[in-house]
């Protein structure tokens, strides 16, 4: 029949950008929000990082610090003893599950048998076959992290930025390297500032782009808090 021949020639070309597909670049999506009232400079970008009651002592704590010492170390934050720090850092952050219910449109083909009916084929021998309509439901999960700077001396707030982002991903050690990456790009950020940060997943060395298009390359992370692929 026509189709069948119209199908073997496009059947190489179908396979052929379906691989191109399957090697195009992903990236976590990650909505930013600051608040700003930042005036400090090189010489005084001396911290400590601040622990509530529940984050001292924590192994998970001290893992996402060091992700975030290690961003902050390319703005010349430089880590001391907190009696000898100019800022306090405080992180804050939490693990949110719900479910996600998506409608899609479903071409289960026409009814008449053979040579007409075919598989996912939305047109039978008299014209198109509207689609069924199928609900599904998965869990999806919100990743939000939360960085917090005040001057010890005075305890003024003088930068808080939150990151948050949504996926399939259950974990949020593995969502965590994203999170901080995004939360500090091109600190400091303005007063009031929201924006969407986007940073390649599970690269190394081969760029990210940012909602306002200026490169973001990913950061490497070592040890217990590296970046496991997110699903």
């Amino acid at each position: 029949m026509k189709w069948q021949r119209v199908w073997r020639l496009l059947a190489p070309t179908v396979a052929a950008a379906a691989m191109l597909l399957s090697g195009c670049t992903t990236y976590v999506t990650t909505q930013v929000t600051a608040f700003s009232n930042w005036s400090g400079s090189d010489a005084t970008r001396t911290y400590a990082f601040a622990r509530s009651a529940e984050q001292e002592n924590s192994i998970e704590q001290a893992t996402y610090e060091r992700l975030v010492a290690s961003e902050l170390e390319t703005y010349s934050f430089k880590p001391v003893a907190q009696t000898a720090a100019h800022y306090l850092v405080g992180l804050t952050y939490e693990l949110h599950g719900d479910m996600a219910t998506v409608t899609q449109p479903v071409f289960y083909g026409n009814p008449w048998p053979n040579p007409f009916w075919r598989p996912f084929d939305p047109w039978g021998p008299i014209g198109p076959f509207p689609p069924q309509y199928v609900s599904q439901s998965y869990p999806v999960y919100t990743h939000t992290l939360g960085i917090r700077i005040t001057e010890q001396a005075t305890g003024r707030e003088v930068y808080k930025v939150t990151a948050r982002n949504t996926d399939e991903e259950s974990s949020l050690v593995r969502a965590m390297p994203y999170l901080v990456r995004s939360a500090l790009a091109d600190f400091p950020l303005g007063n009031g500032a929201v924006r969407t940060v986007r940073v390649p997943l599970d690269k190394r060395g081969d760029g990210g782009a940012l909602s306002n298009e200026r490169p973001v390359a990913p950061a490497a992370v070592s040890g217990a808090a590296a970046a496991a692929p997110m699903q």
